[in-house]
C-alpha cells in the first residue's frame, strides 16, 4: 500500500515536471491553502496534498526538475515525515535551526533568467511580494498565473456548495447594518474608501451568514467588495436561498456569481484608494487591484472587529462552553468505565464523544473532526485515526482527545489526556508540568497592551525547568460559530509572528504540551475568556476566565513537581468544574465529577 502511494506521487511529479518543461517553468511552488488564505480548506483545493501525499494544512511544496521539498510546522513534522517517506520529497521543518524559509531556500538556488511559477489565487499577498522580490533580486521572472495542477489533477473534485443561512440578531448580538456602518468607519480611518474581503470567516461573521462549503467551518466560498455607497457579495448561485436574496435586498446587498469576482475586479472603476489585507489576500487579489487603483496595505477592520466578543457572543459562549463541558465530563467517565475492561480504539472514542456532543439541542456539526490519539500516536500534534490504521487502547499510558463543536451560540474547543492505566514516572512527571503550564497561563493577570508574545513564557516556563518544549503555538484565538483557529488573538513564541494586545471580550486556547516520538504524547487545552480585572493609579489590568469546565485527570497528577501555588491553582479550577458542572450530573457521573476534583494536597501522589 505504501509502495503504491509512492507510485502515485512519483507518477503526478512526473506528469508536473513535464508541464514545468512546457512552460518554460524551473520551480513550482504549491501552498495548502485556497484564494481565501484559509487554513482548513475544501478538497477542491487539496494541492500539496495531491503532489505530496502529506495531508498538513501549513504546507509549501517546491518542486524544481530534479527535486522536491516540503515545509512544515512543528505539529506535522511526525505525521508529514511519515506520510512521505520513500516518496523523495525532502521534509523542511520550518523553525528548526538551519532550516532556511522557502524565499530564503530560493535565494540560494535560483538563478537569473529561470523562472518560478506559481498559483498566485492560492499564494498570500504578502507571500507573493517576497517570492517576487527575490526573483527581481536575482534576475529571475515570477508566473504567477501557473497552474498545473488544471491539467494533471484529472479527477478533481468540484467545488463544494451549499446554502447559506443567516445568523438571528439574538444570536449574532449585532446586526448586519450596525457592523457596516462600523467598518466603514474604520475603512476611513486607515484611509482608504472601500475594502476587498477575501477571508471567509470575516465575511461570514459581517453579513451574518454562515455556510457549509468547508468542513468543520460554516464558511461558503466567496468574495465582498464594501465601498462607501455600495456592498458587492460573490457566491456561487446555488448558494443563495429565496429567504437570503431577500435579506440582500432589504440591506441592499448586491450579488453577483462567485466565478465572477476577477471580472468584476477587471470592469470596475476604483477611482479612490481600496484596501486590502496583504495576509487575508491572495497574490492575484492584489494584483487586479493594484493595476486599477490605489491600494492602502493594512489589516482587514473586520479581523479584530469579531474577534472582540460582544455581550450577546460571550453569554452564548459561556452557555455552550458549559453544555460541551458536561458532555466531556460524561465522555471522561464512560472512557474510565471501560479502559482496560472492554475493547476501546481511538476511532470508538472519537466516535462515543461525537455522539455525546450530537445530543446537545443546539448542536451543529463537529468543529474540526476529533483526534483521538493513543500512546506513541499522541506523539503527533494532528495524529488522525483511520479505519486502516487505527490503534486499540490498552489499560495502560495515556488517550489524548482533541476534540470540539460548532454551535448555535459558539465555537468550542478542548484537550484533554486521559490516563488509562499504569504509567511511568517520567509520565507523570511530564502530565504535571503540563497541567501546572496550562493553569499559570489561565491564571494570567496582565497590564492592557500585552500581547500573547509576551505571555507565552508563563506556559513554557515549567517545561523548560526540565529541558522540556513543544513545537506548536501555545494558544489561538476561536471563532463564533465560525473557524476553530481564528487571529489576530494568539500566544506563541514563534519569531516575527505579529501578536496582538489582547482585549476584553476576546478568547484563545491555553495549550500546552510535552511530546515524545514514538512513546507518548501529553496535551492540555482549555479556552479562556479574556475580563477586565482592575483599574489602579498604574493603569488597567486584565485577566483570564476559563469557559473549559473539564477536569484534569488526577491519576498522572505528581505533587512533587508542583509547589503550593500551583495546588492552589488546581484545586481552585477544580473547584469551578464542580461547581459548574455537577448539577447537570447524577449517580455515578456525578461521584466520577467528585473523585476527578477532588483537592489535591502536598502529600499526594498520583496513581
Amino acid at each position: 500500500m505504501e509502495e503504491q502511494k509512492n507510485n502515485r506521487i512519483a507518477e503526478r511529479l512526473g506528469l508536473l515536471r513535464k508541464d514545468m518543461l512546457e512552460h518554460g517553468v524551473d520551480y513550482y511552488l504549491a501552498v495548502s491553502t485556497d484564494p481565501h488564505t484559509s487554513e482548513y480548506v475544501d478538497d477542491h483545493f487539496k494541492v500539496t496534498e495531491f503532489f505530496s501525499g502529506c495531508t498538513s494544512d501549513n504546507a509549501a511544496l517546491l518542486v524544481d526538475r530534479e527535486s522536491a521539498r516540503l515545509w512544515t510546522d512543528g505539529r506535522y513534522f511526525i505525521s508529514a515525515a511519515r506520510e512521505m517517506a520513500g516518496s523523495g520529497i525532502e521534509l523542511m521543518r520550518m523553525g528548526e535551526e538551519g532550516v532556511p524559509t522557502v524565499p530564503a531556500f530560493l535565494r540560494s538556488r535560483l538563478k537569473k533568467g529561470e523562472v518560478l511559477g506559481f498559483n498566485g489565487r492560492n499564494v498570500r499577498a504578502s507571500d507573493g511580494k517576497k517570492y517576487r522580490s527575490v526573483c527581481a533580486r536575482i534576475g529571475a521572472k515570477d508566473l504567477n498565473t501557473y497552474s498545473p495542477e488544471e491539467r494533471i489533477w484529472k479527477d478533481r473534485c468540484p467545488l463544494s456548495s451549499a446554502p447559506v443561512w443567516i445568523l438571528p440578531d439574538e444570536i449574532s448580538g449585532r446586526s448586519f447594518p450596525d457592523k457596516l456602518a462600523d467598518l466603514k468607519d474604520e475603512i476611513e480611518k486607515k484611509g482608504a474608501k472601500s475594502l476587498v474581503i477575501s477571508k471567509l470567516d470575516d465575511i461570514m461573521w459581517l453579513f451574518n451568514i454562515r455556510g457549509g462549503d468547508v468542513e468543520c467551518n460554516p464558511v461558503a466560498l466567496s468574495y465582498a467588495l464594501i465601498g462607501t455607497e455600495e456592498v458587492h457579495l460573490f457566491l456561487q448561485r446555488a448558494e443563495v436561498t429565496e429567504e437570503f436574496a431577500a435579506y440582500a435586498g432589504e440591506h441592499g446587498i448586491c450579488l453577483h456569481e462567485y466565478e465572477g469576482f476577477f471580472s468584476f475586479l477587471e470592469k470596475n472603476r476604483f477611482e479612490e484608494p481600496v484596501l486590502i489585507d496583504e495576509e487575508e489576500s491572495s497574490d492575484a487579489v492584489l494584483s487586479a487591484v493594484s493595476k486599477k487603483a490605489e491600494v492602502v496595505r493594512a489589516a482587514c477592520p473586520v479581523k479584530e472587529m469579531k474577534a472582540v466578543k460582544n455581550d450577546t457572543e460571550i453569554l452564548n459562549l459561556r452557555r455552550v462552553y458549559l453544555e460541551d463541558s458536561v458532555q466531556m465530563c460524561r465522555f471522561l467517565f464512560r472512557m474510565k468505565q471501560k479502559i482496560g475492561r472492554e475493547k476501546v480504539t481511538e476511532i470508538s472514542a472519537a466516535e462515543e464523544l461525537d455522539s455525546l456532543r450530537a445530543e446537545l439541542p443546539d448542536f451543529l456539526e463537529l468543529s474540526f473532526p476529533t483526534i483521538s490519539a493513543y500512546g506513541p500516536n499522541a506523539a503527533m500534534a494532528h495524529y488522525a485515526a483511520s479505519k486502516e490504521c487505527c490503534a486499540e487502547v490498552k489499560g495502560e499510558g495515556f488517550l489524548l482527545v482533541d476534540s470540539g463543536g460548532q454551535y448555535m451560540g459558539g465555537t468550542t474547543d478542548v484537550t484533554r489526556t486521559i490516563v488509562c492505566g499504569a504509567l511511568t514516572e517520567e509520565m507523570k512527571r511530564d502530565f504535571t508540568l503540563t497541567a501546572a503550564a496550562n493553569l499559570r497561563l489561565m491564571d494570567a493577570r496582565f497590564a492592557k497592551g500585552t500581547s500573547g508574545k509576551d505571555l507565552d513564557i508563563l506556559a513554557r516556563e515549567p517545561l523548560y525547568r526540565y529541558g522540556l518544549d513543544f513545537n506548536h503555538g501555545t494558544g489561538h484565538g476561536i471563532g463564533y460559530i465560525l473557524n476553530v483557529h481564528e487571529a489576530p488573538p494568539s500566544i506563541s513564541k514563534a519569531r516575527g509572528k505579529a501578536s496582538a494586545p489582547f482585549k476584553a471580550g476576546m478568547i484563545v486556547s491555553d495549550e500546552p504540551g510535552v511530546y515524545k516520538e514514538d512513546r507518548y504524547g501529553i496535551r492540555i487545552e482549555s479556552v479562556l475568556l479574556c475580563v477586565p480585572d482592575r483599574v489602579t493609579e498604574f493603569g488597567t489590568f486584565l485577566r483570564f476566565d476559563p469557559l473549559t469546565l473539564v477536569p484534569i485527570d488526577l491519576e498522572a497528577i505528581d505533587t512533587a513537581y508542583l509547589d503550593e501555588t500551583d495546588l492552589a491553582l488546581l484545586n481552585a479550577y477544580h473547584r469551578k468544574v464542580y461547581e459548574a458542572v455537577s448539577p447537570f450530573l447524577e449517580g455515578e457521573e456525578l461521584e466520577f465529577l467528585s473523585s476527578a476534583t477532588r483537592p489535591v494536597k502536598k502529600q499526594e501522589r498520583g496513581a
